[in-house]
């Protein structure tokens, strides 16, 4: 893939997002019109019918303030994923769910856990990793917008606040940092110098051709011909008219 394919803007760039986040407030209403109660449906550790929850979780939520403080982020992240990551978008939502999802159903407390939390600190965790990874400036730049947004989220991995699957959250960013080290391929490069190159010779540089093995400037016998080529002359002539003639 060429370097200005991996920042081409297209439709499902924003049109994916949209839709993810619609089907979560879709069934969040779905929850408040018919009076159900689908957190049972979440993940519950270390139970085998608690294993359901690492699909059905993303899509559930507690409240109105639970679904509206994940809404933003999972936008503007998933967003920026199709946007710089398009080639692997989809692999790393995929299975940042249910690898996030099992790793909460692993170490998380005897509770349901919902929310798609766990799945938004995975796409902060790549591509704040991955930028500094791929080295390519604009991911660079990516990752310190996105620390610079969200770095506060880092507190929220820590047992903190009650009430917050903060297993889920670590769950998440350990997701995140693996996936960073693991897809290598299909990702922006940074754009490269002859000079960086294997089989690069010194010697078939033409810049470096101008000096010695001290670093002296050599004159070649074509600057020495342009310095020794006399200028032509020129001269001007003024003529004035007298008048008192």
């Amino acid at each position: 893939m060429k370097q200005h394919e991996h920042f081409k803007f297209s439709p499902g760039v924003i049109a994916y997002p949209v839709f993810f986040v619609l089907s979560i407030w879709l069934v969040f209403w779905f929850e408040v019109r018919f009076g159900f109660n689908l957190s049972k449906y979440g993940i519950y550790p270390q139970t085998f019918k608690g294993l359901r929850g690492i699909v059905f979780s993303p899509f559930l939520h507690g409240n109105i303030e639970h679904i509206y403080h994940n809404t933003i982020p999972l936008f503007v992240l998933s967003t920026a994923l199709f946007y710089f990551y398009r080639p692997i978008a989809w692999r790393v939502l995929f299975l940042g769910v249910l690898m996030s999802g099992f790793l909460t159903w692993c170490i998380g407390r005897p509770s349901y856990h919902i929310g798609a939390s766990g799945l938004i600190y995975v796409l902060f965790s790549f591509t704040f990793f991955k930028g500094i990874f791929a080295k390519h400036y604009r991911l660079i730049a990516l990752s310190l917008l996105v620390i610079f947004l969200y770095g506060s989220m880092i507190w929220y991995t820590f047992p903190i606040e009650e009430g917050i699957s903060w297993e889920g959250h670590l769950s998440g960013l350990i997701t995140g940092l693996v996936f960073a080290l693991v897809f290598k391929k299909e990702i922006a490069k940074p754009k490269g110098y002859a000079w960086e190159q294997e089989n690069y010779n010194e010697e078939n540089d033409p810049f470096l051709q101008h000096f010695d093995e001290h670093g002296n400037f050599i004159e070649t016998q074509e600057a020495l011909e342009i310095e020794e080529e006399p200028k032509p002359l020129s001269v001007k002539y003024i003529f004035k008219e007298n008048k008192e003639e």
